[in-house]
Formats: C-alpha cells, sequence, structure tokens
C-alpha cells in the first residue's frame, strides 16, 4: 500500500478509535445519554468502513449512509454484507435519528440500545481490522 494511503486509513482508524473511547466512557460511567452512545457507534462504524474502503480504492466518499458505503465496499470484498449486514441495518438511522428531533423520540433510546449499538461497532471495527491486516 503507498503511503499516502496508508496514512491516511491510520487517520481514519485513529478517529474511530477516539470516538469508540467516548462511547466507551459514557457507556461506563452513564455521563451522557444513550442517544449519543448510538450515534457515536454509528460514527465509529462509518469511520472502519472508510478506512476500509480507503484501503482498497483510495477513496472515501463525504458520505454517512453505512448502507452506501458497503454498496461500494463489496465490490472489494464479497464477504461484508454476509459478516455484518446486521450491524448496518440497525446501526444506519442513529446518524440523523440520533440528534435529530421527531425522526426517533429521544426518549425512545435505551441503554440497552446504546449497548448493541457499541457491540455492533465493535463488530464492524474487527471485520475491517481483519480486512485490512
Amino acid at each position: 500500500m503507498e503511503q499516502d494511503k496508508k496514512i491516511l486509513v491510520s487517520e481514519w482508524i485513529k478517529r474511530a478509535e477516539d470516538d469508540e473511547l467516548n462511547a466507551l466512557s459514557i457507556l461506563k460511567h452513564k455521563d451522557g445519554t444513550p442517544a449519543f452512545v448510538c450515534f457515536v457507534s454509528h460514527q465509529v462504524a462509518e469511520k472502519y468502513l472508510k478506512a476500509l474502503l480507503l484501503f482498497y480504492s483510495g477513496d472515501a466518499p463525504k458520505i454517512h449512509s453505512l448502507r452506501k458505503l458497503i454498496a461500494t465496499i463489496k465490490h472489494y470484498s464479497k464477504e461484508i454484507e454476509k459478516e455484518i449486514k446486521e450491524e448496518i441495518i440497525i446501526l444506519d438511522p442513529y446518524y440523523i435519528g440520533a440528534r435529530y428531533p421527531a425522526d426517533i423520540p429521544l426518549e425512545s433510546f435505551t441503554w440497552q440500545m446504546a449497548e448493541q449499538a457499541n457491540q455492533m461497532a465493535i463488530k464492524i471495527k474487527q471485520f475491517v481490522l481483519e480486512e485490512i491486516k
């Protein structure tokens, strides 16, 4: 892998790791909201998927849809839909739904949803890291 692409992949992974640390802290201390953990878990997944797309293609589009990202990545990795499709389906609505009123009522977010979102982001992380090693 060329050096510039390698640096960009590493930067996306570092940002995803930072988001993951924030989500884990909120989950541990309950000093934030479940909605924010759901949003940040989406961000963790998005950043890992962008790192993977950069790894394969050298490009990471400025989109936030996890479904669109895996639609592009599946041209390079046939296993992606089979491995992380459920996680994508659950996390994808959190980008907007956890941030904007009326999409998902704020009071409907629970700590159980936040834990699940975090676990799904971790599964996507594991998939991506396995692919790029």
